[in-house]
Parts: structure tokens; sequence; C-alpha cells
């Protein structure tokens, strides 16, 4: 099937963010750290999933903002996971879990963080 190009989604980007940082923060949990080359791959996997496509220069960019928001932003609106916390994030086939409290909060934290910044 053909791949949709992401800018035509209005959530999607959001989404992606999400689960950038959603990943990078369990990875950043249970390893004590956040591989960007794992940011990479993290994000492929979504775009495939989703059979959405993005520009490279997006997709760089919201990886240095996924890590930026994990690294600094998360703590600040009091999400801090600990490993027992990774596995409520993420349903059996690694989606983010929309029941997750502390998914919809860094959810919140992803949708502002977009609104602050431009992708043209």
């Amino acid at each position: 099937m053909k791949s949709r190009e992401m800018s035509l989604l209005p959530d999607a980007r959001a989404d992606l963010l999400c689960y950038l940082d959603a990943t990078a923060a369990a990875t950043h949990a249970l390893t004590s750290d956040c591989r960007v080359d794992h940011m990479v791959i993290f994000c492929r996997s979504w775009l495939s999933r989703n059979r959405l496509s993005l520009p490279w220069l997006d997709r760089v960019r919201l990886r240095q903002l996924a890590l930026q928001i994990a690294r600094r932003d998360l703590r600040g609106v009091g999400i801090a996971l600990k490993q027992a916390d990774v596995q409520r994030l993420f349903t059996g086939d690694m989606k983010l879990n929309p029941a997750s409290t502390i998914v919809q909060r860094m959810l919140q934290v992803c949708r502002r963080a977009l609104e602050d910044h431009r992708f043209a």
C-alpha cells in the first residue's frame, strides 16, 4: 500500500512526536541512555506501521525535538518515568497506550511543543 504524506493528517505529527518521546523516555528509564540511532529506528517503524511518509529534514527536526522534550520538558510537567511505568506506556504491539495518563500528558506536552516549533 502506498504511503500518505504525513502533513495532510492534522494530528499525525503530534502522535509521532509523542511516540518518539515515550520510546526515548522508556529507553532512558530502562538503560539510562537514549541513542540517536534508536530514535531513527523508532521514527521509521512508526511511519511504516502507519503507512505515512515524512521528508527527511522534518524527521530529523522531530527527533531532535523529541529528545529535547524527553530530556528536559517531561520532568518540568511532572512526568518522570520509572522502570515500572514503561510497560503501561505501550500496548502489546508497541503502539502508544491511549488509556495511560502518562501518555495523555505526554501528548499534551507534544502538542504544545509543536505549536511553538514551525516545520516549513
